[in-house]
């Protein structure tokens, strides 16, 4: 592979790539409340993630964003790469998201200028204030965790801004 085959044409759709994360302890996920003041998502629960850095693979941007905003370090073999989603935001660039699920022991976190990490009884999870895509995202990468068979997605926003996430198995 060399570099002048790999240049981006102007032009083409392109996309931002992030990670989010779910980390599980016994029948409990670790999500995150977003502070207030961070955007239309203060005060809802979501996973734990954000922008990958230049340099950056997916799985060290997603413990890098764990270690921020809980504290938590975590060996990289410790988080799977449960799914990919591609979300069409009806414009270029999209987001190109990278989802993880890891097991942890340790429940013992702090809060960080992102937010309040709270754990959240699975069994319970979609009683609670979550980003909208969450409820479909959370299920779909436990099971495909548990199962070890990563899926992909496209998500896509109605007029109202609706999502609606279309899954590959």
């Amino acid at each position: 592979m060399s570099l002048p085959g790999q240049q981006v044409q102007a032009g083409r759709y392109s996309v931002l790539p992030r990670c989010l994360s779910f980390l599980l302890c016994e029948e409990q996920v670790l999500l995150i409340r977003i502070a207030e003041g961070r955007g239309p998502w203060s005060g809802l629960l979501n996973g734990i993630g954000g922008h990958i850095e230049r340099g950056e693979d997916p799985r060290g941007a997603a413990l890098r964003e764990i270690k921020e905003e809980t504290g938590l370090i975590l060996s990289p073999s410790s988080l799977y790469l449960s799914g990919v989603v591609t979300v069409d935001v009806g414009n270029s660039p999209g987001i190109g998201l990278y989802i993880f699920v890891g097991e942890i022991e340790v429940s013992e976190t702090h809060s960080s200028c992102e937010g309040t990490p709270e754990w959240i009884d699975l069994e319970d999870f979609d009683k609670q204030t979550l980003v909208e895509d969450l409820p479909a995202l959370l299920p779909r990468a436990i099971k495909s965790y548990h199962n070890k068979q990563p899926y992909c997605a496209v998500t896509t926003f109605a007029e109202d801004g609706s999502p609606s996430i279309h899954f590959n198995p």
